[in-house]
């Protein structure tokens, strides 16, 4: 094993030879497959016989890092080629899987079946638009990207565009889209982590990080490639066998994709019965007083705050006064603390609680029903019409940000110049499809699945016997997962219990009832996915820096075993800063990852299809493109998103365009790149002779090269 990962590229240049590499692949990891599944089995056994459940995370944990680490020493390299590229020998199969499990984020694992849970229907925006994304890079990108033969796609700027303004920008771009999205992968390992082990979610954000550098820090793309492999393998395992599990415990029927419609049938019921539950209507009235309330304070919040810091210190010291027990006195200190220190933080609080208070007086805890396709009606009044067209044009919009985005993200298309050929390249593309396709097939099935059990097994369970998988997460994040008794009647409403989308996923067998071990199975294929997506984009933010800007524009004359060791510096560099900002909750994992996209959208999908396709465009044409079109993706964040706004500190009004939502900005900045470039393209002197040649000889002969 350790001289598959670690051989060098020059053996593998004859057919024989590439022959003996791949079956030597197949063996290692047929082996592998194997030894995980067995190890589960007895993991299974174990806890049967008493192992604690602290015990079988802690197992997990270490045993799924430890073999990452094991992978990335043996695969450990100072050669430029194997380090920036994997010594361009992955073969097609291989690099899909790869590519499977750089995809498969946190986001994808852990954020899709809870989005869709969350949001039904709209939620397909995120699947179809993923998924659509590998079609356009099949067209597109990925087989020119390998014909031009560069390391990066910084350096395919600066080749194609020439000079160092393209490529600076690609760098700069790069490292934009890949530090929000890592940033979102270093949150959802800090939140497995966390659960599996019980550390503290900051602590547990650091542990994750130790297994995040011991790949791409010792070898590069080279150990990267073969761990992620191996943690397509663990991921894809662990999110079907939860799934099928629950299709038989629901259904009988093994085949979740296959019958997941009838228990959407059963959901629509339900759905009907609890927007009408008296219980519910009760709660909802409820929340609606504390919306009103809420409403009144913020009319003068200076005046409320005074008002509840005088009844507060009031209580606590009536309190005082009779000898109260200690629990309610320290109760009332403990609420006189809590209050805001003044007007300005009780408007933000109280605006945020009754922003809360309101989503509860919905029916369904906000949520629309699983199988509407858009908000609103459109054949009900003005306003029922205007939030259908505004809540179908958000999904079109969302669609459009995520393919454009998909084509376009520096660490996916890094992973096509890892392969020996443009043919190769193409089966890499379909592989690469075949194995997103698994998980993205199941995950509505999942979403349906979990609502099911929710709906029908935890709603009008007694609060006294809740399982104890709700205290477990509530310890983790109680944003993520908290229940109050609102109407005191000891029976949990759905509208008492508040679910983040993050902990559908990594919570789902046991809301089915499973053993443990299936939860430790899960918490472990999750942080597979967040650990290789997390390498990846590591890796893409390093080499931009080493490669494209120090040995491309700072010192061409550095040797590979000095860029190698200023990629590796910069590694950790910049995963250390990642970690602290995902410690610090900046926002969810959806929004950052979709704000990649947008970025990554607008950034580099004009100048790469136009650099590729046209050859009369510029490098001033696209360095402007670059420009303006994430500059207006930026603006339009910042101008809306509520966590941006508080970043930058925005006061001017939310002036959504044509009522697109920020987390689909991308849609208003790839056109405006692409008009950039395509006008100033024509205003500026055509690109030399051998550039255009070269465009020429990428496009054309691709087939015949192949």
């Amino acid at each position: 094993m350790a001289g598959m990962f670690g051989s060098d590229s020059g053996g593998a240049n004859n057919a024989a030879s590439k022959t003996a590499f791949k079956t030597g692949l197949n063996k290692v990891y047929t082996w592998y497959t194997g030894g995980f599944v067995i190890f589960v089995v007895v993991l299974a056994i174990l806890e049967q016989m008493g192992l604690s459940r602290q015990w079988i995370g802690l197992i997990f944990l270490l045993a799924t890092i430890g073999l990452y680490a094991g992978i990335g020493v043996m695969s450990r390299t100072s050669d430029a080629a194997e380090y920036y590229v994997a010594g361009r020998r992955v073969p097609a199969m291989y690099n899909g899987m790869a590519t499977g499990a750089d995809w498969m984020s946190a986001a994808s694992f852990i954020g899709m079946a809870g989005t869709l849970y969350l949001s039904g229907y709209s939620g397909l925006a995120f699947i179809m638009g993923w998924t659509g994304g590998y079609c356009l890079v099949a067209l597109f990108l990925a087989p020119y990207l390998r014909k031009f033969g560069q390391f990066t796609i910084p350096d395919f700027l600066g080749e194609r565009y020439g000079g160092n303004l393209p490529r600076f920008l690609g760098v700069v771009a790069a490292i934009l889209v890949s530090f929000v999205y890592v940033v979102a992968q270093i949150y959802g390992v800090g939140l497995i982590t966390a659960r599996l082990t019980g550390v503290a979610f900051e602590l547990g954000v650091f542990l994750g990080l130790g297994g995040i550098l011991v790949c791409s820090f010792l070898g590069g793309m080279r150990a990267v490639t073969w761990t992620q492999v191996a943690q397509y393998i663990i991921l894809i395992v662990a999110y079907m066998i939860p799934v099928v599990w629950l299709s038989v415990k629901q259904t009988s029927v093994p085949i979740p994709q296959a019958i997941y419609g009838v228990q959407l049938q059963k959901v629509t019921a339900r759905e009907k019965e609890l927007t009408n539950d008296p219980k519910e209507l009760e709660v909802r009235a409820i929340f609606k007083q504390r919306s009103d309330v809420l409403a009144e304070k913020l009319k003068d919040p200076a005046v409320a705050l005074a008002a509840d810091k005088a009844a507060a210190e009031k209580k606590v010291a009536d309190l005082k006064a009779a000898n109260a027990a200690l629990s309610e006195t320290s109760a009332a200190e403990k609420a006189l603390a809590a209050l805001p220190k003044d007007a300005a933080a009780a408007k933000v609080a109280w605006t945020a609680a009754k922003a809360a208070a309101d989503a509860k007086t919905r029916p369904l805890n906000g949520m629309l029903p699983h199988a509407q396709q858009y908000a609103g009606d459109p054949n009900g009044d003005a306003a029922a019409q205007k939030a259908y067209d505004t809540s179908r044009r958000n999904f079109i919009a969302l669609i459009f940000c995520l393919m454009v985005g998909t084509a376009a993200l520096p660490h996916i298309l890094m992973r096509y110049y890892t392969v020996p050929s443009v043919k190769e390249a193409r089966e890499s593309v379909t592989w690469s499809l075949f194995f997103i396709f698994l998980l993205y097939f199941t995950a509505p099935a999942l979403a349906v699945l979990v609502k099911y059990e929710v709906f029908n097994v935890l709603v009008g369970t007694p609060f006294n016997q809740l399982p104890a998988w709700i205290a477990d997460w509530n310890k983790v994040d109680p944003s993520l997962m908290s229940v109050v008794d609102i109407n005191k009647d000891g029976i949990l409403q759905l509208n008492e219990m508040s679910i983040g989308g993050d902990i559908i996923v990594l919570a789902g067998p046991a809301i089915g009832g499973l053993p443990y071990v299936i939860s430790g199975l899960v918490a472990a294929g999750g942080l597979a996915a967040a650990l290789s997506t997390a390498d990846g984009l590591l890796l893409t933010m390093a080499n931009a820096l080493s490669h494209d800007l120090y040995y491309k524009m700072i010192d061409p004359n550095a040797s590979t075993a000095r860029r190698v060791t200023i990629s590796k510096v910069l590694l950790l560099v910049l995963a250390l800063a990642a970690a602290y900002v995902a410690a610090l909750k900046v926002a969810d994992i959806l929004f950052l990852v979709s704000a990649a996209f947008s970025f990554a959208a607008a950034a580099f999908f004009p100048a790469l299809v136009l650099g590729i396709f046209w050859k009369r465009a510029t490098g001033i044409g696209a360095s402007l493109g670059m420009v303006c079109g994430l500059g207006i993706t930026i603006y339009y964040m910042v101008m809306n998103h509520a966590w941006m706004r508080s970043v930058f500190g925005v006061t001017a009004p939310v002036d959504l365009w044509w009522g697109i939502l920020p987390i689909s900005a991308g849609v208003f900045g790839v056109p405006v790149g692409l008009a950039v470039i395509i006008l100033v393209s024509l205003v500026t002197p055509a690109p030399s002779k051998k550039i255009q040649e070269l465009v020429d000889h990428v496009r054309y002969p691709t087939l015949r090269a192949a």
